[in-house]
């Protein structure tokens, strides 16, 4: 794990909990509370030090993390987050201040989660033979359960789609225009609109963009071939999705779930699946191995195309 960016925000304090820890390279997640004890994972090992975090601790984060302008950071505060640079999450939990049925800001900030945004380059090689066809992209899902690396696996894909590739059937793939709708900043990881992560050369970014709305702006106005979102699952969704392939554009996206079936089970899909929207579906398995694909199937033939 790259540390430097993490580890700038954090109190001197709290680094001197977390700098020799071992298997710190497998980190995903850091949590801080108020009057608690700092907590971290390790892949899924959950981690609980003796170390309890005070107001002042998280008053230091806060600021670094905002710039010292944490009101210039409202927008993405009352979604409950905001992306630092190196693309990593830090989720916010404190008193929401509502204005009608929403949340205008929170305050009383007393709960941080950072969620490590790490990369794997070349995760994706081995499939994409399997979700192109004549150099043309298929329309793709990937099915996972929750933090088995499916926003790792998309974001090689969209790297690798964007840059063009020459795949292990010795077949070379001609890079495609891209648009990322990132709704929560984890694909991309923009820091003030900027993707922190590589999402490839010919890839644009819609970022804390909501996916019906982004759907639609990218279809009007980047000429995508392959529109990227995760986690798909509303009705608005379904219906963006729709147009944007009756415009040509091909899609690749994800849900959660443990299998094929999770798709069927879901009335929301059901336009999807009766349109034979999707031509493969990547389904991970929920090993500790992140991102290690189950098997992939293919709705054409109704039948894996290959497990393991």
């Amino acid at each position: 794990m790259n540390t430097k960016d993490v580890f700038y925000i954090l109190p001197q304090s709290i680094r001197e909990q977390l700098e020799n820890i071992n298997g710190i390279e497998n980190m995903q997640e850091i949590r801080i509370k108020i009057k608690m004890p700092l907590q971290y994972y390790l892949g899924k090992k959950e981690v609980i030090t003796k170390y309890i975090i005070t107001e002042e601790d998280v008053r230091i984060i806060l600021q670094r993390m905002s710039n010292y302008s944490i009101y210039a950071f409202e927008e993405e505060i009352k979604n409950g987050y905001i992306t630092i640079k190196g693309g990593h999450r830090v989720g916010i939990c404190g008193s929401c201040v509502m204005e009608g049925d929403k949340v205008k800001t929170i305050k009383n900030i007393a709960s941080l989660n950072i969620r490590i945004c790490r990369q794997i380059i070349g995760c994706s090689n081995e499939i994409i033979p399997s979700i192109v066809e004549e150099d043309k992209v298929l329309n793709t899902i990937v099915i996972s359960p929750p933090k088995c690396g499916k926003t790792t696996l998309i974001r090689d894909i969209t790297k690798n789609l964007s840059n063009g590739m020459r795949m292990n059937n010795g077949m070379r793939l001609s890079g495609k225009k891209i648009c990322v709708i990132d709704e929560r900043s984890e694909i991309a990881g923009c820091s003030n609109g900027v993707p922190q992560m590589d999402v490839g050369i010919r890839t644009d970014v819609l970022d804390s963009c909501l996916k019906s709305e982004g759907i639609m702006m990218a279809v009007r106005s980047m000429s995508p071939d392959v529109i990227v979102c995760d986690e798909i699952g509303t009705y608005k969704d379904i219906e963006s999705i729709l147009t944007a392939l009756n415009s040509g554009v091909n899609l690749i996206t994800t849900i959660h779930g443990f299998g094929i079936e999770d798709l069927y089970m879901r009335g929301v899909f059901k336009d999807i699946l009766d349109n034979n929207v999707f031509k493969r579906a990547i389904v991970l398995s929920d090993s500790k191995e992140v991102g290690k694909i189950k098997y992939i199937y293919d709705f054409d033939k109704k039948d894996k195309l290959w497990r393991r």
